[in-house]
C-alpha cells in the first residue's frame, strides 16, 4: 500500500493547487518511529524520490528512527538506501532490516541483540517507600504507569542505560 499525502516535493498530478507525493508504506512503532515493510518491486530511481519524500515527511512529524524490512528479493534498493544514510541493523536468511535516525542528536535505536543483559531492582527506604519510575520514551511514556526502574547493558557505551 502506497499512501498519498498533500506536501511538496516529486509530485503525482495537481488536484486543486495542491501536489500529491507517493510515500512508502510505513506504521508507527512504539517509540515515535516508523516501520517500512516494503513487499512491492520497484526500480531504484522509484524507491529513492518515495524516500526522500517519505524521510522529509517523517522529519515534519518529529518521527525519530526509521526501519526499512526489505525482504531479500529486493535487494536492488539498498543501495539507495545505504546513500541516504541507512545503515545496516540486521540481516535474517529472508530480509535485510535498515535503520536511519532522524534528529540531530545520538542515536537510540539498539544494536541488534544476539544477547542482552538487563536488570531491575526493587528498591525499599527506611520509610517502606518503593521507588518506581516513569518511561521517558517507549510504549508507556505518558501513560501515567509506574514501573520497577529496570535497565539494559549498552555494549556501544559499555554501561547501563536505562
Amino acid at each position: 500500500m502506497v499512501e498519498s499525502v498533500s506536501i511538496l516535493g516529486n509530485s503525482a498530478p495537481i488536484e486543486n493547487g495542491v501536489n500529491h507525493v507517493k510515500l512508502l508504506p510505513a506504521s508507527n512503532d512504539d517509540h515515535e518511529g516508523v516501520i517500512v515493510d516494503m513487499k512491492e518491486p520497484m526500480e531504484p530511481d522509484v524507491f529513492l524520490t518515495l524516500l526522500r519524500a517519505s524521510l522529509s515527511l517523517w522529519r515534519q512529524q518529529a518521527k525519530r528512527g526509521v526501519w526499512i524490512k526489505l525482504p531479500i528479493e529486493l535487494v536492488n534498493l539498498v543501495e539507495t538506501a545505504v546513500k541516504e544514510g541507512f545503515w545496516y541493523h540486521r540481516a535474517e536468511p529472508s530480509y535485510l532490516m535498515l535503520v536511519y535516525w532522524i534528529p540531530e542528536t545520538a542515536s537510540t535505536i539498539p544494536a541488534n541483540t544476539s544477547h542482552r543483559v538487563g536488570i531491575g531492582a526493587i528498591v525499599i527506604n527506611d520509610k517502606r517507600e518503593v521507588l518506581v519510575v516513569q518511561e521517558k520514551s517507549g510504549r508507556f511514556r505518558g501513560t501515567g504507569v509506574w514501573k520497577i526502574p529496570t535497565g539494559v547493558v549498552d555494549e556501544y557505551l559499555g554501561g547501563l542505560i536505562a
